[in-house]
């Protein structure tokens, strides 16, 4: 009877360990980043390996730096556009995600995000791109270490640094220079608007040649800029 019950035992042990390893994995991973910038994350290996599979020429810019070596700008830019509440919340924006729900429920077509940074950096750093329940339920785990692990100061510093922001340009330090020929320390208000309006879908909306749209959120954006603190509208309007 012993022997009976150790072979089950043994299965059941062995799929814990299974269960249990991808955890224990992506805690180290998560730990270790928030010390060490990432060589890469998910996405520019996803983007590479398209590239490679079409047979196309891909390069990809990535260039960390640390926060003190970017704009304020640049931070105040993404918070502004992307997650007003990040510095408040664990990293869900329920209150986001129920305007979300409540427009789809409308029919609402409208592309409307509900992703806090904190979200995207755990989706981009780890994940693919898709809308699986697998692929948010992941998400939703790392976003929690993450938040757990990390700093606000290092969330957003990764963020800066991983965004993409065109096509193979990853980081403000990369889109800086190739956009504006200027490093991400030297960024000023309007530049660093129409970089943080362009994330939700970098390849479709250009910095280099900005739609109506582009240019209407820039400006929306520099209004929510002043609101949270940052230079008078008025004062920051620049040409792109």
């Amino acid at each position: 009877m012993a022997k009976g019950r150790s072979r089950p035992w043994r299965v059941g042990r062995a799929l814990l360990l299974a269960l249990l390893l991808p955890v224990v994995l992506a805690l180290a991973a998560v730990l270790a980043l928030r010390f060490l910038p990432p060589p890469t994350t998910a996405f520019m290996l996803e983007a590479r390996l398209a590239a490679l599979a079409h047979g196309e020429n891909f390069h990809i810019q990535y260039q960390w730096v640390p926060l003190e070596q970017i704009s304020p700008h640049a931070a105040l830019a993404v918070i502004a556009s992307e997650d007003q509440q990040f510095p408040f919340h664990y990293g869900f924006d329920f209150n986001s995600i129920r305007e979300a729900v409540r427009a789809h429920e409308r029919g609402d077509r409208k592309l409307r995000g509900a992703s806090t940074i904190s979200q995207q950096v755990a989706k981009n750093l780890f994940l693919w791109n898709g809308h699986s329940f697998v692929r948010k339920g992941l998400e939703a785990l790392l976003t929690l270490m993450i938040e757990t692990a990390w700093p606000k100061e290092r969330i957003l510093e990764t963020y800066l640094n991983i965004a993409q922001f065109g096509r193979g340009i990853y980081g403000v330090e990369a889109a800086a220079r190739s956009y504006f020929h200027k490093d991400a320390a030297h960024l000023n208000s309007g530049e660093a608007a129409l970089l943080a309006v362009v994330l939700p879908n970098p390849v479709l909306l250009r910095v280099d040649a900005p739609s109506r749209y582009v240019l209407t959120q820039r400006d929306w954006t520099l209004h929510q800029m002043a609101n949270l603190g940052g230079p008078a509208y008025r004062n920051v309007i620049e040409p792109p």
